[in-house]
């Protein structure tokens, strides 16, 4: 899935050539509820990305400035991705459609503690996540 020219001028559509497949959004939503992550670690998810697309996503996320790629202390190989600016302004829509997805298809709720800490306080969360990601250092942003 290489960023391709835009279909349209549709906001939902450009948006959509951008994080409209299956796994994009599982990228930002692990990044939002854990900072900064390794390749490693997204292998690791529940969702088991495969290894080719994961590496596709990534970087497509990357060229569409959602995410950034940091060193990783003491060792020049691997990687730390965490959100740009760009990317934390789609976590209230992230939290938008996990909380549709809760109501409409899956009993997410009882497995998911970023969904109940939602349904407690939405706006509440909502800052502290955004905060908590602003205030890391994303001076490369």
């Amino acid at each position: 899935m290489k960023l391709t020219k835009k279909r349209s001028d549709c906001p939902i559509s450009s948006s959509l050539d951008i994080f409209g497949d299956r796994w994009s959004l599982l990228i930002v939503r692990d990044l939002m509820l854990h900072k900064t992550r390794t390749y490693g670690d997204f292998t690791k998810s529940a969702e088991k990305i495969a290894t080719n697309i994961l590496a596709n996503r990534l970087q497509v996320l990357e060229e569409s400035g959602i995410i950034i790629k940091l060193p990783y202390p003491d060792n020049k190989v691997k990687g730390l991705y965490q959100l740009t600016q760009k990317g934390v302004d789609l976590i209230p829509a992230l939290i938008e459609i996990a909380l549709w997805g809760r109501k409409y298809v899956s009993d997410a709720e009882e497995s998911s503690p970023f969904l109940k800490e939602v349904k407690k306080n939405k706006t509440k969360f909502l800052r502290n996540i955004m905060d908590k990601l602003l205030t890391n250092d994303n001076a490369h942003n």
